[in-house]
């Protein structure tokens, strides 16, 4: 991780060690550039969060989310912080993550290629734009 503080490298090696069933999946479909050569690294600090994947090259997060994460005011707030930071971002229920994997493939490919670049809530995902691309 680039200019990473050891305490950070620690909690990101430890988020990988315990992902779940829909962040190793969704993993094992970007990593290596796997999705049309997007390079993706997993548990990106970005200030006191960190991403569950990202795209630095487009500036893109993309979050896997149980159902604990319905309606929360943290997950709002972190969005707008990573907003605010020039990244947009990505949420994906875990169910659609395991269940519709191409589908959610496409969306993501859509925001890289930006095909989807407006602020978009529906039931399976959610998208944020990042509101500038400086930070």
């Amino acid at each position: 991780m680039r200019n990473a503080k050891p305490e950070q490298t620690e909690r990101a090696r430890s988020l990988r060690r315990a992902e779940n069933d829909a962040e190793e999946a969704l993993w094992s479909e970007l990593r290596n550039r796997r999705l049309n050569g997007f390079k993706f690294v997993r548990q990106l600090p970005v200030g006191a969060y960190f991403a569950d994947f990202a795209c630095r090259e487009k500036h893109l997060v993309v979050e896997v989310d149980g159902s604990q994460h319905a309606e929360n005011t943290a997950d709002r707030r972190r969005d707008g912080y990573m907003n605010e930071k020039g990244w947009s971002v990505l949420r994906f229920w875990n169910v659609d993550v395991l269940k519709e994997r191409e589908q959610v493939l496409e969306t993501i490919l859509a925001v890289l290629e930006e095909r989807l670049s407006s602020a978009v809530v529906a039931n399976d995902m959610r998208f944020a734009p990042a509101k500038d691309r400086e930070g």
